[in-house]
């Protein structure tokens, strides 16, 4: 007796059990245009910069970013930018908080001024910030009167680099501020609570993992300007020359070699913080779940 056929098309093809089922149409092109397109423009020209500077050698890499002036700059630029990002921490929750849990007139205003720095060029950015900060500027006479010098030294790079990363910081946190239901804060106040604690122990561990994306944005934002900071920075070497300036400089010296190595420092050392402030806001947001 024999089996009865089977029609035509009625068995499906196992899938081989390797190949995963999408529900996403069209993923697999995606994902190839995602990955050419991040080649391209972002892995590409880091394997560039990260073989140009062995040209040198391995002693010509390590005297290149051994040398006294490169030091102070990666120095100065790095120290800077943390420390701005740093202030800009409280700077930032305060401006976020008064723009969205209070009304007033020209908020909107005052909102809008937020995003100012965003929208600046650069070089417009610094010329504005030397003509204040200058010793003949209204802030820089103010502060000249009192001994201290503004513009063309490295507390005129900090407040450049404070006027750029604000609104990382301030656009992080609104809308954390704008979904954080105040109705916790209240209960908080009702088991007595004072304005401290709720500060510390409700507000602030939900605010933590977006206060510290914004500071990571802030903070590498700062380490690569350039433009709004080198006209009130003075340019001294050794003293307040930034790091992208020295970049430039040996760029326009023709040595493309070692304006890689510093480059590739820059790099590699912005990554490695970047690394330890991602670590941080997951173990902050693991902490907020439980």
């Amino acid at each position: 007796m024999t089996a009865p056929a089977i029609p035509a098309g009625s068995v499906k093809p196992r899938r081989a059990p390797w190949v995963a089922h999408s529900i996403l149409p069209g993923f697999g092109l995606s994902l190839g245009i995602t990955l050419a397109y991040l080649g391209a423009i972002v892995v590409l020209p880091l394997i560039a910069l990260a073989v140009r500077p062995w040209e040198l050698g391995l002693s010509g890499v390590w005297h290149a970013l051994a040398a006294p002036r490169v030091a102070a700059a990666l120095r100065l630029s790095f120290g800077l930018s943390a420390l701005a990002a740093l202030l800009n921490a409280p700077l930032g929750v305060l401006i976020a908080w008064t723009l969205t849990r209070y009304r007033f007139p020209g908020q909107r205003i005052l909102d809008a001024l937020v995003d100012l720095p965003f929208a600046l060029p650069t070089a417009v950015a610094g010329i504005a910030l030397t003509a204040i900060y200058a010793p003949t500027g209204p802030l820089g006479a103010l502060a000249a009167r009192v001994g201290i010098k503004t513009a063309y030294s490295p507390l005129g790079i900090f407040i450049a680099l404070v006027f750029i990363g604000l609104p990382f910081v301030v656009r992080s946190l609104q809308p954390v501020l704008q979904e954080l239901d105040q109705e916790v804060e209240e209960a908080a106040t009702t088991l007595g609570a004072n304005a401290a604690q709720r500060a510390v122990r409700v507000i602030l561990p939900a605010l933590a993992p977006s206060l510290v994306s914004g500071l990571s944005l802030a903070f590498a934002r700062a380490v690569g300007e350039y433009g709004s900071v080198v006209f009130i920075a003075g340019n001294l070497p050794g003293k307040t020359e930034i790091a992208p300036l020295l970049v430039v400089i040996k760029l326009e010296q023709y040595d493309y070699a070692g304006a890689a190595a510093v480059g590739l420092a820059m790099v590699a050392i912005s990554f490695g913080s970047l690394v330890a402030i991602n670590w941080l806001q997951l173990l902050l947001a693991r902490r907020g779940r439980a």
